[in-house]
């Protein structure tokens, strides 16, 4: 996966790194795995908007992933890889022995022809998914389930991974994107290797129209709202705004808004870095 600088032929195009779609090998998408939907706009169901800065955008339609990987022992070949427009990441069409389809999320290095399979005896390699008791110590993984049978949580954003790091008792020890070291229960499945497109850091919009086209509208700071609309509004010319804070006047930069009794607590061993 590469990223391509385009040439400076307008001023929208001088700052634009997008990705390259050299990896992508079908343009539309398998009829049964898709569904349409709708856009909210922000609002709720009386029309109020309770979500600022949301709203036009092109039109998506869903595409349907299988975080769970419960079709133990039957053997899938990869159709296509193709773009998906709800998520960072790429994702693989799989077609099992069986006859059904599938989509999940593409690692780097699957390639179209490739067999994947899933259960709890199967090899680590790169697409497979099993249970993190069965994983050679040092594996790196992602789509991390957090309760046996739930469904993948955990790391399913393009180029992120985790690390199984060590095994105590019923728990695999996971070493998460973030830097946090988690307890999580070693019957949950996870999938090896890295989550593809791991570029999308490198991307650049280019211009404010390519926000718009994401669904995203202009998004005001608080220092240059009115006192009426915000802690950090008013003064005269241009103040720093004093305490950040949020609209509703929470701290920001460092006020932990985390749940000091959160059942979670236990198992994380150490917490992500600042």
């Amino acid at each position: 996966m590469a990223v391509r600088k385009l040439k400076p032929t307008t001023p929208g195009q001088r700052h634009k790194i997008i990705g390259a779609f050299d990896t992508i090998t079908a343009s539309v998408p398998e009829k049964s795995l898709v569904f349409g939907g709708k856009r909210t706009g922000g609002r709720n169901n009386t029309g109020k908007m309770t979500m600022r800065y949301i709203g036009g955008g092109h039109k998506r339609k869903f595409r349907v992933i299988d975080f769970k990987r419960n079709k133990d022992g039957v053997p899938a070949t990869v159709k296509t890889i193709e773009y998906d427009p709800n998520r960072s990441a790429r994702i693989a069409l799989l077609f099992y022995a069986d006859g059904e389809k599938r989509y999940i999320l593409a690692p780097n290095g699957l390639q179209v022809g490739q067999t994947v399979i899933s259960g709890a005896e199967v090899a680590p390699e790169v697409g497979n998914a099993l249970p993190m008791a069965n994983m050679p110590l040092g594996t790196l993984i992602h789509n991390i389930e957090l309760r046996p049978g739930q469904g993948a949580a955990l790391v399913r954003s393009a180029g992120v991974f985790a690390q199984l790091t060590s095994r105590e008792d019923k728990y695999a020890i996971v070493k998460l994107p973030s830097g946090e070291l988690r307890k999580i229960l070693a019957s949950c499945k996870a999938t090896v290797g890295v989550v593809g497109n791991s570029d999308h850091a490198l991307e650049k919009s280019g211009k404010a129209g390519r926000s718009r086209w994401l669904g995203r509208r202009p998004h005001n700071r608080g220092v240059t709202m009115n006192p009426v609309d915000h802690p950090m509004g008013g003064g005269e010319g241009r103040q720093s705004g004093g305490h950040p804070r949020s609209r509703k006047g929470l701290l920001a930069k460092g006020y932990k808004t985390r749940a000091p009794k959160k059942q979670s607590n236990k198992l994380i061993i150490e917490r992500r870095k600042k």
